[in-house]
C-alpha cells in the first residue's frame, strides 16, 4: 500500500464528511496489514469531531477503500479514529479545539501551564493561575493537553445515578 495513493482517495472522502485527515498511518500486521486514518474536525460544539461524524466517515471510507485499487486488494483493517488529546497541538486550529483544556506550552525559556480560554490565528490565551496571559505561536516549542481526572465531576456522575 502506497501511502500518498491512500492519502489521495480519502482525502476528499472525509472532507465530504466534513472532517479532515490529521494523519494516515500503515502498519504491517501478519500477512495484513491495519490502514489508520486519524481525522479531525471542529465538531458540533467545535472541539473536535462527534462519534457520529467518525462513525460516518468510518462507513464512507471503508465504501471508497474497497470499491478502490489502492490497497492493491491486499488485506487489511481499516481503524478511523480522532486524532487524539495526546497529540501534541501544532496548529491554531488545535488550541481552537481545546478551549477550556488544560495545556502545558514549552517555550525557550521554560514551561506554562494553563488553561485554554482564547486562540486566533496568531497565539493564544491561557489563564495561568487566574491571570491571563498570551503567547504567540511562533514562541511555542511544543503544547500538550493535560490529562484532568476530576473527582467532583466522578461525584456529579454518582449523584445523578442514585
Amino acid at each position: 500500500m502506497k501511502k500518498e495513493a491512500i492519502a489521495a482517495l480519502v482525502e476528499p472522502v472525509v472532507a465530504q464528511c466534513g472532517l479532515e485527515v490529521d494523519r494516515i498511518e500503515i502498519a504491517a500486521a501478519g500477512k495484513r496489514s491495519v490502514l489508520r486514518i486519524y481525522v479531525d474536525g471542529d465538531g458540533p460544539d467545535g472541539r473536535g469531531p462527534s462519534l457520529d461524524e467518525i462513525a460516518g466517515a468510518t462507513r464512507a471510507l471503508s465504501s471508497a477503500l474497497d470499491d478502490s485499487t489502492v490497497t492493491g486488494h491486499a488485506p487489511y483493517t481499516l481503524e478511523v479514529s480522532s486524532r487524539g488529546v495526546s497529540r501534541p497541538l501544532t496548529a491554531p486550529k488545535h488550541f481552537r479545539r481545546n478551549t477550556g483544556r488544560l495545556v502545558t506550552l514549552t517555550l525557550a525559556d521554560g514551561a506554562v501551564t494553563g488553561r485554554i480560554t482564547e486562540a486566533d490565528a496568531s497565539g493564544v490565551i491561557l489563564d495561568v493561575d487566574g491571570a491571563a496571559r498570551r503567547f504567540e505561536f511562533d514562541t511555542i516549542t511544543k503544547a500538550v493537553v493535560q490529562a484532568e481526572l476530576r473527582k467532583d465531576a466522578i461525584a456529579d456522575d454518582a449523584d445523578e445515578q442514585e
